[in-house]
């Protein structure tokens, strides 16, 4: 029997629309049966595809994972304008579209690629004095909100039917795609919103990895179920030695087992039997613990 026994990895869930991300986790914790479960990077309710889902020990990973970059495919709808800038919003005004050509679409498209400022919208989860701007958005509320430093890697149009368009975004965390969407129409003058998303890429993993949720069982996660090691293994790995393996489990100073590190570099210290150890970091002052895990340790 090992400490921490259970349920620890991360689930790539093909997330269906009509769920929002909270209640696709609430979903596979009483799949699972597990106490901790959690995402790494919210999707609309209407928006489809990769959500990562962390279980156990691994949901100490969920800071790091939703930190890398997401690729989108989406639809966007130019002449008519939402409160949501989504589909699912009240139509607030429209405009003719019709004269729209490919090239001036491209043209608006490549303005909203690099590092951008960019405003939450209203209808978003990010929390105003502690209250959701979705929340004080539906009592009728607008405040003001202060622009997010995003990146926009590639915004690429796949097809154009006016007055709708298919597209491709490559882009940091925190990005809305929405408001991208709502920022090129506000430049071409006719106005647009968002009418299909589905997230093709959540860091490293994509839909090939991902499991629908629909009729997903207990087996079928475990069978799909990342390890926690591979899931950060973009990060160099350390072995840790069986004798040292408890001094790291016991928050021992990682400068024992590691001796080798740059400053700001993040390492994965992993147990002989290539369980995750510990996530560590270098700096100034030395090596220093990020997260420390106790599945797959031998009780002792």
């Amino acid at each position: 029997m090992t400490a921490g026994s259970g349920v620890h990895g991360v689930a790539i869930i093909d997330k269906p629309a009509g769920m929002t991300s909270a209640e696709v986790v609430a979903r596979v914790k009483r799949i699972a049966g597990v106490r901790r479960c959690g995402h790494t990077g919210t999707l609309d309710p209407m928006a489809t595809g990769v959500l990562p889902v962390c279980l156990g020990e691994a949901t100490k990973l969920a800071g790091y994972l939703t930190a890398e970059d997401k690729a989108y495919d989406g639809e966007m709808v130019l002449g008519v304008e939402t409160d949501t800038l989504d589909r699912e919003g009240r139509v607030v005004r429209t405009a003719d579209a019709s004269g729209m050509t490919r090239a001036a679409l491209e043209r608006a498209m490549a303005q909203w690629v690099g590092e951008i400022d960019q405003i939450p919208p209203m209808y978003s989860a990010v929390k105003r004095d502690g209250r959701r701007l979705h929340e004080l958005a539906r009592a009728g509320e607008v405040v003001d909100r202060p622009p997010r430093r995003v990146r926009v890697d590639s915004f690429a149009l796949r097809g154009f039917d006016p007055p709708r368009a298919s597209f491709s975004v490559v882009c940091s965390k925190g990005t809305y795609v929405r408001s991208l969407v709502a920022d090129v129409g506000a430049a071409l003058g006719c106005g647009a919103h968002l009418a299909a998303l589905r997230r093709t890429r959540a860091g490293r993993f994509g839909l090939d990895r991902a499991v629908p949720l629909a009729g997903l069982d207990a087996a079928a996660l475990r069978a799909h179920l990342i390890d926690p090691a591979e899931a950060v293994d973009r990060l160099r790995a350390v072995p840790v030695p069986a004798d040292r393996v408890r001094h790291v489990r016991h928050g021992r100073p990682p400068g024992e087992v590691v001796r080798e590190i740059g400053e700001g570099e993040r390492i994965r210290l992993l147990t002989p039997e290539g369980a995750l150890l510990a996530l560590v970091e270098g700096s100034a002052a030395g090596p220093r613990y990020l997260r420390v895990f106790t599945y797959g340790l031998t009780a002792r």
